[in-house]
């Protein structure tokens, strides 16, 4: 077969160029099956140059066994007699005598009478062949049906390419977030994820993934989601120097994982506290001292201000110690001397008394109806005045002290602007703060004031 002799000459050396450029192994044969081309990468992987293939009657003697040399050069002969290109495997052997399979695409060449004049072959190594599907089989797979959100960021840090996953994570349809930019996703965190994203395309990505805590721009109750963060520098395999083409970035979100591990390194602590203030109080010389040294362990981590009241009669609470040490009221009070507090009617720690447990509250903003941690008000220093707690309280918990059956007191803790509304495990470690206080309390035969609550 000579396809390319009518050709000009510039346009044979062109096209021998081409071919030889290729990245897969090229062969041709003609109608009585011998060889008639052979390029570059066809010497690559079987290592017979061009000299040693061209007009060679077909494989057998040299790239492939007897055994198989004549089935082979027929189901590549085949293909004269089909139509489109077919696909085959063959066995065959390189020129220093190993084994390589190799998967071809074979098609016929028309004559210039339109008649087939032979067929050419276009092959690579199997294993070569099967890592490329692999790849694009990966790439699909994490596009379609990954359990992590993953996302094709380009160099200008736009999305250009997400998963049904990351669409989700981000609240936004997949097509809707393509070019945007991040900032327009998220309302915190955005910073953080462009400086990883940046961090990758100049220096590569780093050997651990990160924990970037966001919150999605929209979101009506604006909450925080922690999202584990791997990232991947993609790179042009094509050209002497790598081309960035931006960074994958596969996520997905642990904030239900993160928010178990803090709040079980919180009750650690906080049982730790515990065990050490009954140690600590047990060497104290009065049970008020050890009931006050309990106030104190309790307070690290948890609170900024501890009340101490007993009760002394019927609706009355007189304040016998308040921590920390050093503020305006703090420190042990003379019981036999102590005052009633007055409270108003309807105070949460009198509401604890009567209902002998916990009452949480918090300073609510009038115009915005939201929690003063979220939208801290000059308001709440009088919301606080007007209860008797300090200036700067936002948020109370009150629970009630008993001993041997009988309501001898309550506890109250506070915390200010700072720090975050008190929830049920805060009511559940507070509750047994007061169980030690109260037992110290009746310990040290201060609940005979209490006989009467």
């Amino acid at each position: 077969m000579q396809p390319f002799d009518a050709q000009p000459k510039g346009d044979e050396q062109l096209l021998a160029a081409l071919l030889d450029g290729m990245e897969a192994g090229l062969c041709a044969v003609d109608r009585a099956g011998v060889i008639t081309h052979w390029n570059a990468e066809a010497t690559r992987i079987l290592g017979w140059t061009a000299e040693e293939a061209i007009g060679r009657h077909g494989f057998g003697g040299w790239a492939a066994r007897p055994a198989d040399a004549r089935e082979t050069l027929e189901r590549l002969l085949s293909t004269m007699d089909a139509p489109g290109r077919r696909v085959h495997e063959f066995a065959l052997f390189t020129k220093d005598g190993r084994r390589v399979l190799v998967r071809t695409q074979s098609a016929a060449v028309a004559g210039a009478d339109g008649r087939p004049a032979g067929v050419y072959c276009a092959f690579s190594d199997v294993r070569a062949q099967i890592d490329l599907e692999r790849s694009i089989a990966l790439s699909e797979a994490l596009f379609a049906d990954a359990p992590w959100g993953v996302v094709l960021v380009d160099a200008d840090l736009r999305p250009a390419l997400a998963n049904e996953q990351a669409a989700r994570l981000l609240h936004c349809g997949r097509q809707a977030l393509l070019g945007r930019p991040l900032g327009e996703l998220l309302d915190h965190g955005a910073e953080e994820l462009e400086n990883a994203l940046q961090h990758v395309l100049a220096a590569g990505a780093p050997p651990v993934g990160a924990e970037i805590w966001v919150s999605l721009r929209g979101d009506d109750d604006a909450a925080r989601h922690c999202w584990r963060c791997g990232f991947v520098l993609l790179g042009s395999p094509f050209g002497s120097e790598p081309v960035p083409l931006g960074v994958g970035w596969l996520f997905s979100d642990v904030t239900e994982q993160k928010a178990a591990e803090r709040q079980s390194a919180r009750l650690r602590f906080r049982y730790q506290q515990l065990h050490r203030a009954d140690r600590a109080a047990a060497e104290c010389e009065s049970a008020l001292e050890a009931a006050v040294l309990h106030l104190d362990f309790a307070l690290a981590g948890f609170a900024d201000h501890a009340l101490l009241d007993l009760a002394d009669g019927p609706g009355r609470l007189v304040r016998i110690a308040a921590t920390p040490e050093g503020e305006t009221g703090s420190g042990h009070r003379d019981v036999a001397n102590a005052v009633p507090v007055g409270y108003e009617p309807g105070h949460p720690v009198l509401q604890a008394v009567e209902l002998a447990g916990t009452v949480r509250t918090s300073f609510v903003d009038p115009a915005a109806g939201q929690a003063a941690a979220e939208v801290p008000r000059a308001g709440a220093d009088s919301w606080a005045v007007a209860r008797r707690w300090p200036p700067g309280t936002v948020h109370g918990l009150a629970a009630v002290l008993r001993s041997r059956g009988r309501t001898v007191g309550a506890l109250t803790f506070l915390r200010g602007s700072g720090r975050r509304l008190f929830d049920r495990a805060d009511a559940a470690y507070a509750e047994d703060v007061a169980a030690r206080v109260a037992m110290a309390l009746d310990l040290a035969g201060l609940t005979g004031l209490a006989d009467g609550a």
